[in-house]
């Protein structure tokens, strides 16, 4: 879909549907239309007893011969509204457009700076998503929209909004590919295609370089599948002395089946979303290459499938980890903080101030968080806040949760080895997060996000549907933009 900023109706031509974003109790927007035909909308809006709450949205009849078909949808209390409130306004608009198979329509906002032009932006596109190439029908859910034309729009905001939310999709839809289609193979592939297009570094080391370099812990989960596992490092560096360093780290268990502790059917299900925030780094960097903002990224990708056979690995197992660690395997289902030990000793050793990764990591945090915030936890508060403050911005809900606690960190010291690779059912978020630390190169700011709720939904929302999310894209390039790079 195409998102346009316009400066004023007369450039619409022969667009005949509008969408107004209103405040609770305010219908100033209409007057756009002129006098007499934001009137008639008015006493439409009292006859159908719309309030302009959050998530209402109506569809009002044809007025004038300049707007046959006008949809007025409310954004709640303006002192209330945030980026957020107008992120799922538009995307309600979309469906809205969407269901009704109209392909063009003209958006009226009552904010229009930057950051609403983006925040407008990212809803529209976002809630234009479908994934449907596996339906071989004709079905109403393959129409989509073909183009919004912002009223007074800022041409920034909405060129910025507009890579963001098409760098999120593309992250949704590698998600949603199924596991007989995305292995740790075609991953790699899919991450060369990538850096091919947006002129990024890719390096990609097959299994017998994966043990060369001393990763036996992701060659350990990956031995139990015929698809080997891969290693992935991609790269984007600005043109001038970069500003920062920051390493992406994301876990890519492209199906996990649990290994010998296997998980059950209704369990295995859906694990095709293991490979979340690998899919997520790759939509970070599709979106940094066209940014461009001066700093060096580094995105880094452990995939692996894990599956139960005779050479899988085993609980008891002990398996030295890049950085020289020894872990023991306690549980083979608890195998994404194992990959990720190498990743992230992997990427410790470019030197980066800071390392994000990602991961759908744990239940335990699901339990403690629900299904659409993610867990987050750093080894520096300062670091944590600005995650913190972003995510506010772009409706990627995070809460921190504690790192430190000496009496859980005994869970995972207990053993033969450094490090055991599940700390028990208790706090199980928490652990696992102590275990990742483990693997962190000292003096580096690091934040951990585990996104095994918010990255998969069962239902739609907002500006989701059912399927991958792909939840942290936008978080993590606007941290970079900002806080990084200082543009705001």
């Amino acid at each position: 879909m195409k998102v346009e900023a316009i400066k004023s109706i007369d450039e619409a031509k022969d667009i005949k549907a509008f969408v107004f974003l209103l405040y609770e109790g305010d219908t100033s927007p209409l007057a756009k239309l002129g006098s007499s035909t934001a009137r008639r909308l008015r006493e439409a809006l009292k006859s159908l007893s719309f309030k302009g709450k959050e998530g209402e949205i109506v569809r009002l009849p044809a007025l004038s011969r300049k707007a046959e078909v006008v949809y007025a949808v409310g954004l709640g209390k303006k002192e209330k509204a945030n980026l957020d409130s107008f992120r799922r306004a538009s995307a309600g608009a979309v469906k809205s457009l969407k269901k009704d198979k109209i392909p063009q329509a003209v958006l009226v906002s009552p904010k229009r700076n930057r950051s609403f032009s983006q925040a407008i932006t990212e809803g529209l596109i976002l809630g234009n998503y479908s994934f449907d190439k596996y339906k071989t029908s004709k079905e109403e859910g393959k129409f989509e929209v073909e183009r919004v034309l912002i009223l007074g729009a800022d041409e920034e905001g909405v060129k910025v909004g507009t890579i963001l939310a098409e760098a999120q999709n593309y992250a949704r839809s590698l998600v949603n590919e199924p596991g007989n289609v995305i292995n740790p193979i075609t991953l790699a592939e899919e991450a060369q295609k990538l850096a091919k297009e947006f002129c990024l570094e890719c390096k990609v080391y097959d299994e017998k370089q994966i043990r060369e370099m001393g990763m036996e812990a992701l060659w350990s989960v990956g031995k139990g599948s015929s698809t080997p596992p891969r290693f992935i490092h991609l790269t984007y560096k600005p043109s001038g002395t970069p500003k920062a360093k920051i390493a992406i780290v994301g876990k890519g268990l492209t199906f996990d089946s649990g290994g010998l502790n296997i998980k059950p059917g209704d369990y295995m299900r859906t694990m095709k979303m293991d490979k979340s925030g690998a899919c997520a780094v790759l939509g970070i960097m599709r979106a940094l290459a066209q940014l461009k903002p001066n700093v060096e990224v580094h995105g880094i990708i452990g995939a692996a499938e894990n599956m139960p056979s005779g050479s899988a690995y085993r609980p008891d197992d002990i398996i030295r980890a890049k950085n020289g660690k020894y872990i023991e395997i306690d549980n083979t289902d608890a195998e994404g903080r194992v990959t990720l030990a190498d990743a992230l000793s992997y990427a410790s050793e470019l030197k980066p101030e800071r390392i994000i990764d990602m991961a759908t990591l744990t239940g335990a945090c699901m339990v403690a968080l629900g299904e659409y915030t993610a867990g987050l936890f750093t080894n520096d508060p300062s670091f944590g806040e600005e995650i913190k403050k972003v995510a506010k911005d772009t409706g990627e809900r995070v809460w921190e949760l504690p790192l430190y606690d000496e009496r859980l960190r005994k869970k995972i010291k207990k053993g033969p080895a450094d490090v055991v690779n599940t700390g028990g059912r208790y706090g199980g978020a928490i652990t696992a997060a102590m275990f990742l630390e483990e693997f962190v190169g000292e003096g580096i700011k690091w934040v951990h996000l585990d996104i095994a709720g918010p990255a998969w939904s069962k239902e739609d929302y907002g500006y989701y549907t059912q399927g991958g999310t792909g939840f942290g894209v936008r978080t993590c390039c606007e941290y970079i933009m900002r806080y990084l790079d200082g543009k705001e």
